[in-house]
């Protein structure tokens, strides 16, 4: 196995009767940027800290860099970095000193300590803050700290759980500029969100739900599967229209896209043989309305995902 390849084997979490993670099989292959995406309790983090060796699975494996998390946890931690949602970020210290103490943590030789920070401060555009005490810091700011902690030892796998939870448009994208360019140099990279339209920019994405893969693909051919047209409607009453809708026997979905309604219609049926007078547009799907149709149907509200 290539050391920078993620598998998992029947990878299964429980906790006493309930099933947080359940029989996930799946490779990322080196250098892949894979997004894991589900509502919350989907299972997401859990099985990232079972990647992360944090947290030993029930059943199962999973193998990161070739070493086994059920029984080697210790052994695959060298090569892998888990930035949590709360990343274990010291407020009191200062930037540098948070940077300093997770390259004493991970043993990072002094010799290539200079040019390592170097380069982090650089992609974090955190150079002329680094005085500053990481609780002084903005959101952004503090996601993109914790992120060059986890990266101070260039580990050959990323696991990243939420990052851009709780962050600004500008950050956000900062952050994701960030694992673009590691994505390029070869590191393997798997992140949780809920944020579908952030999952447009992973290679391939692994939709989650209630602890099982639903699917596995990339985002164009997942959004190629949705059968039938999707329309959206503009309407002052959506929720009002989204019930009307989900009773017509001509309708295979309908849900509600912050004030609109995103109606599904089978092969064959028009617009117009549903919605009378009302208008409508052709839209191209979203990975939000792949995912609402996986997993209920037509029985799921998103809200309108994050600014972009």
């Amino acid at each position: 196995m290539n050391d920078r390849s993620v598998r998992l084997a029947g990878l299964t979490r429980a906790f006493g009767d309930e099933v947080a993670v359940d029989q996930l099989d799946l490779t990322v292959a080196p250098g892949e940027l894979f997004g894991l995406v589900g509502p919350d309790g989907a299972g997401k983090t859990t099985t990232l800290r079972m990647l992360a060796g944090v947290l030993p699975p029930t059943a199962g494996d999973a193998f990161v860099a070739g070493v086994s998390v059920a029984n080697d946890p210790e052994g695959a931690k060298p090569h892998l970095a888990y930035m949590a949602q709360r990343f274990g970020l010291y407020e009191d210290l200062t930037v540098a000193e948070n940077l300093a103490f997770y390259a004493d943590l991970f043993r990072v030789p002094r010799t290539q300590r200079p040019a390592r920070l170097e380069r982090l401060y650089r992609f974090s555009r955190l150079d002329e803050f680094q005085d500053r005490r990481a609780g002084a810091l903005s959101g952004g700011m503090k996601q993109k700290l914790a992120l060059s902690c986890a990266l101070v030892h260039q580990p050959a796998v990323l696991l990243l759980d939420e990052p851009t939870f709780g962050v600004d448009p500008i950050s956000r994208r900062e952050l994701w500029a960030i694992l673009d360019d590691m994505v390029r140099e070869g590191t393997t990279i798997i992140v949780s969100t809920s944020y579908l339209d952030e999952a447009e920019r992973c290679h391939r994405v692994g939709l989650l739900d209630h602890g099982r893969l639903l699917d596995v693909d990339t985002p164009d051919a997942l959004r190629a599967s949705l059968p039938g047209t999707l329309v959206e409607v503009v309407t002052d009453a959506p929720r009002r229209l989204r019930d009307r809708l989900r009773a017509h026997p001509d309708v295979t979905g309908a849900s509600l896209f912050g004030d609109t309604v995103h109606v599904l219609l089978p092969e064959g049926t028009t617009w117009a043989a549903v919605g009378g007078d009302l208008e409508a547009r052709p839209i191209r799907a979203s990975l939000e309305d792949v995912f609402i149709h996986r997993v209920t149907a037509d029985a799921v509200d998103v809200p309108a995902g994050p600014p972009r």
